[in-house]
């Protein structure tokens, strides 16, 4: 099926391109338009609003604000994150963690790092489909060994088969948004393949091996190209990179590790 359609269209996003701030407590990087960045050429990729990849110092982070008709989850790769919320909410969230809050009428929410490490995280906002909504709050966790060489779904659609949209519990997050959110630790010499669910994916190597300045990017790498075909078209992302995709529905994405450590991967299927 795969080669009956056009073929993929990969636009990489290098990590030193994306925007940056080093506050001292507060280290971020911004894939789309956030605070003092602003991009017109990246505002948003279909329902896919932020991916923010923050590290905040201990005993600091981002005090009480309010947000509304925003999907807003928040991805643990590191340290622990305290989560205050309007709602009643109080949790401490660890790595392999996914806290999602459907914002929408409108909520206030901190989040802090909890101990004595730096808590590193990927903080990611979509548009939701309906306008409105009750606010919502829902956590999920992905072990390690899950994550194996395979992808998992993490978030999903909350009107998706399978998907159960109840405060805590097995299977993905329940987002009102089109968008799916698969996540994958690759091991050295591995690949994994991905098959297009909608038009559009987007792909992120997290910077596991520590804060990397703009334009250093080092650490791990990994190579996508279209499953099927050969003398086709191949992009190696590094840590902090992404790349924009541009499918249609069954197409194959692989990705293989060329490193020597494992690679922490995320990756959006949505509309």
């Amino acid at each position: 099926m795969s080669s009956n359609l056009a073929p993929i269209k990969f636009v990489p996003r290098r990590s030193g391109e994306r925007g940056h701030a080093d506050h001292g407590w507060l280290k971020t990087f911004h894939t789309f338009s956030f605070a003092m960045y602003q991009s017109n050429e990246h505002s948003q990729f279909g329902s896919l609003r932020v991916i923010n990849e923050d590290r905040v110092a201990p005993g600091t982070g981002f005090g009480t604000h309010s947000h509304r008709e925003f999907e807003i989850f928040s991805y643990i790769v590191a340290g622990e994150l305290e989560h205050k919320d309007s709602m009643g909410n109080t949790e401490i969230l660890k790595r392999g963690d996914i806290q999602l809050t459907s914002a929408g009428k409108g909520i206030s929410h901190s989040e802090k790092a909890h101990g004595p490490k730096e808590v590193h995280f990927l903080q990611i906002w979509s548009l939701p489909s309906i306008r409105g909504l009750t606010p919502k709050y829902f956590t999920r966790h992905f072990s390690d060994e899950e994550k194996k060489d395979a992808f998992v779904r993490v978030v999903a659609p909350v009107d998706a088969e399978g998907v159960i949209a109840s405060r805590e519990g097995a299977g993905p997050a329940p987002v009102q948004s089109p968008l799916t959110l698969f996540a994958t630790l690759l091991s050295p010499s591995k690949s994994v393949t991905h098959t297009f669910e909608r038009r559009k994916s987007y792909i992120h190597v997290v910077q596991t091996s520590g804060y990397q300045p703009p334009h250093t990017n080092t650490g791990g790498a990994v190579k996508i190209l279209e499953g099927g075909t050969k003398g086709g078209e191949e992009v190696v992302l590094r840590e902090g990179d992404g790349a924009y995709m541009l499918g249609e529905s069954g197409k194959e994405l692989v990705i293989e590790n060329l490193g020597d450590k494992v690679a922490e991967i995320l990756l959006f299927d949505l509309e």
